[in-house]
């Protein structure tokens, strides 16, 4: 299995879970809806009493209140669903076989690397990607490199992936980094697909 039909595997996971989760959280927010949309009425119908005594003003501000509490909450069911995804997708990516972690790696090394005499940083409890996995990838970097990377003594705090560093310019390709981005686009895709009507 090749890293690319791997990282494909590995995302196709996490979209599948993301997508179970996201029907769950589906089904329990149209529950949690109907519960805010009597607790709705009842502001509204307590607005109207207030607003006989108190006025417009009253109204309108208590309406905007429980507006403003609807949304607070699905803004947090929408967040604890996404740290949920991504606590999972960490965890899958840490069960990875060996093989195929340091086959992806070298994958993303490769398509990193600038010259070939980059300094390779890693995780503090990495042991995965060590002297040897260096010396192999600096084998197999193609014509125009040097094959010169070497492993930083300096260790990261980081979850897993990596870290080129050449002179004051660095390539950040950790776990962390990339799962930051796939969470922003997701949680575009996400607030689209719960809050669109």
């Amino acid at each position: 299995m090749d890293s690319e039909q791997v990282t494909n595997k590995i995302m196709s996971e996490a979209q599948g879970e993301a997508d179970g989760i996201l029907a769950e959280a589906r089904q329990k927010l149209e529950g949690e809806k109907t519960q805010f949309d009597k607790q709705l009425q009842e502001y509204q119908k307590q607005s109207e009493e207030l607003a006989g005594r108190a006025g417009e003003d009253k109204k309108s501000h208590i309406l905007a209140a429980a507006r403003m509490d609807i949304a607070k909450s699905y803004l947090a069911e929408k967040r604890k669903l996404l740290d949920e995804v991504f606590e999972q997708a960490k965890e899958q990516f840490s069960r990875m076989p060996d093989e195929e972690y340091q086959k992806l790696m070298r994958k993303l090394i490769q398509e990193a690397v600038e010259t070939g005499d980059e300094e390779v940083m890693v995780g503090q409890a990495e042991k995965r990607l060590d002297q040897e996995f260096i010396k192999q990838v600096n084998r197999e970097l193609g014509p125009g490199y040097k094959g010169n990377l070497r492993l930083a003594e300096k260790r990261l705090p980081i979850s897993a992936g990596f870290v080129l560093k050449r002179g004051n310019i660095m390539t950040n390709a950790s776990l962390d980094v990339m799962l930051d981005e796939a969470r922003e686009d997701l949680e575009t895709e996400v607030a689209k697909s719960l809050f669109e009507k």
